[in-house]
């Protein structure tokens, strides 16, 4: 079970990480600043669970 929770928290980073540059991408090329921003704050989400868990 542990190699699974493990497998789990490093996808969640990954996917945090591809967040924030999607999110970037999407705040500079001022097409839909919101939504830019929305997945920047879902990746922080992420990490925070992310870190939650991990202590």
């Amino acid at each position: 079970m542990e190699d699974f929770a493990n497998l789990a928290l490093g996808l969640a980073m990954i996917a945090a990480f591809l967040l924030i540059a999607g999110g970037i991408a999407l705040i500079r090329r001022d097409d839909d600043r919101k939504r830019g921003i929305l997945m920047i704050v879902a990746a922080a989400v992420l990490i925070a669970n992310v870190a939650i868990w991990t202590v």
